[in-house]
């Protein structure tokens, strides 16, 4: 009786988890322009200085096989660097790979505000699992709704609320820094 009830707690808890984490269907875009509103590790952030580097929009375009390429601009060592990125589709929808210095899985998480996504990365990297939530949004304005979805979002992950930064927006790289 033990283990039949055991099986079903868990198999609910599955049902629940997965409830809790819907992915976008093939019939939702995502191209286009998105902003960086929030961020989250599974890890303590150890400089919280890090909500003061400016990020810059990035752009999503579907590609033909419904592979995602993302681009976006990043200040590295004082210089600003342009990235490409390509998401490769697997056969569940919402479910990307990507291969940026180590292979990650990436989920595409409708938020519950219109014109908001949650981009759920995991991966290893020398044998230790990271995982990370980033909250996309249309416009580089904070909207406080989306921003309570995305922490509801990053407990129902396992990732701690705690540990979310909001980066300062920017539309291009800082001046001084090419």
């Amino acid at each position: 009786m033990k283990a039949l009830l055991l099986t079903f707690g868990l198999s609910l808890l599955a049902a629940l988890q997965g409830q809790a984490f819907p992915t976008v269907d093939e019939t939702q875009n995502v191209s286009g322009t998105w902003y960086l509103k929030a961020t989250a590790w599974d890890k303590e952030i150890p400089d919280k200085r890090l909500g003061s580097v400016p990020v810059t929009p990035m752009n999503i375009k579907t590609l033909e096989g419904g592979n995602l390429e993302v681009k976006f601009t990043v200040l590295i060592a004082g210089r600003c660097q342009e990235i490409t990125t390509l998401l490769e589709k697997t056969d569940e929808p919402g479910k990307y790979t990507a291969h940026v210095g180590m292979r990650v899985l990436l989920f595409i998480i409708p938020s519950a505000v219109e014109d908001h996504y949650i981009f759920y990365y995991e991966g290893k990297v020398f044998k230790h699992r990271i995982r990370v939530a980033k909250l996309l949004g249309r416009d580089p304005e904070i909207n406080q709704e989306a921003l309570e979805d995305f922490q509801n979002a990053v407990r129902a992950g396992g990732l701690n609320p705690d540990n979310i930064f909001i980066p300062k927006q920017s539309e291009t790289c800082p001046l001084g820094s090419d």
